[in-house]
């Protein structure tokens, strides 16, 4: 499968960024990272460009909330991305957070799955169930 993967918005967390590409190709997955500081569109826009499954965002200082707002409104614009799986990680908010509340929050902005402040592998684990249980339906 394809990714599409960076961090979004004015972040510059390169290391984590770097990690993910690394453990996804490890894993067999055919990466496609747009580094840091990626706007929402560029991700689309690469998304479409590659024929990417997933799209897998990154943020690491908690300004991803901003950016993520549109979320559903590119997937909408941007035609034949349906079966797309979105899919969020890191420091998804400024301070601690109530984790349940951040998920929820992240699922109604329209991403499949939210790994706030959970470590890359189990993050991962998360993404290949969800791609198993979609596979099964």
């Amino acid at each position: 499968m394809k990714v599409v993967t960076g961090v979004v918005g004015n972040d510059i967390h390169v290391v984590a960024n770097r990690l993910m590409e690394l453990s996804l190709n490890a894993r067999g997955y055919e990466v496609f990272n747009l580094g840091v500081n990626t706007h929402l569109e560029e991700f689309f826009d690469a998304v479409v460009e590659t024929g990417a499954n997933i799209l897998l965002i990154s943020s690491l200082n908690g300004e991803a909330e901003g950016w993520s707002r549109e979320v559903k409104a590119l997937k909408a614009k941007y035609k034949g991305l349906d079966d797309l799986i979105l899919m969020i990680g890191g420091n998804l908010a400024v301070g601690r957070g109530d984790p349940e509340e951040i998920e929820r929050k992240y699922k109604n902005y329209g991403f499949d799955l939210v790994c706030h402040q959970i470590d890359l592998n189990t993050g991962l684990d998360w993404l290949e169930e969800f791609i198993e249980k979609r596979k099964a339906k």
